[in-house]
């Protein structure tokens, strides 16, 4: 276990269960539309290999709310290996956060912004976090209204930052700061 906050758990990723939700997840067009894009498909081979026997410096986890698996989140220090916000990268305790709640059911409920606010808790007291930061696709405004209301602020547009469903997209970096 990571940490549980309430009826919220956040635990590392674990081979055989994990990869069914993330599977069933990512081939759920809702979810597809502001993570990954609707235009990749996945199969298990392609779960294995972007979420399991890594080895790099990006902690996997699974979500469990009511002791249901709901959702993914991972978290990771800013680095050349892991991002490309350079100005980030000569800065101590600065971490990159991603997530998304795959099942449709726990959508506009709160629970996005509980799993938001707890995992800044957690890195800031536990881990010796700074400074997080996160690039929603500007069109993603349900996600970006939930960062706010955790404590991130918009800082500036990283212009065509991520290529999603053929495209490159503007996308919003957003800053929280101890």
């Amino acid at each position: 276990m990571i940490y549980q906050k309430e009826e919220l758990l956040i635990r590392k990723l674990q081979q055989g269960e994990d990869e069914k939700h993330l599977l069933k997840w990512l081939s759920e067009p809702k979810v597809l539309e502001f993570y990954e894009g609707r235009d990749i498909t996945f199969n298990f081979e392609d779960i294995k290999r972007k979420f399991f026997n890594r080895n790099d410096e990006i902690f996997r986890c699974m979500v469990i709310y009511q002791g249901k698996s709901i959702g993914y989140i991972q978290y990771y220090p800013i680095n050349k290996a892991t991002s490309t916000l350079a100005e980030y990268f000569e800065m101590e305790g600065v971490y990159g956060l991603d997530q998304f709640i795959g099942d449709l059911y726990y959508w506009n409920k709160g629970i996005g912004t509980l799993l938001i606010s707890s995992m800044v808790n957690y890195l800031i007291t536990q881990r010796g976090v700074n400074r997080l930061v996160m690039d929603p696709i500007i069109s993603n405004e349900r996600a970006i209204k939930c960062y706010g209301k955790c404590g991130f602020k918009k800082i500036r547009v990283l212009g065509e930052h991520i290529l999603h469903e053929g495209k490159y997209r503007d996308c919003w970096l957003m800053e929280y700061t101890k």
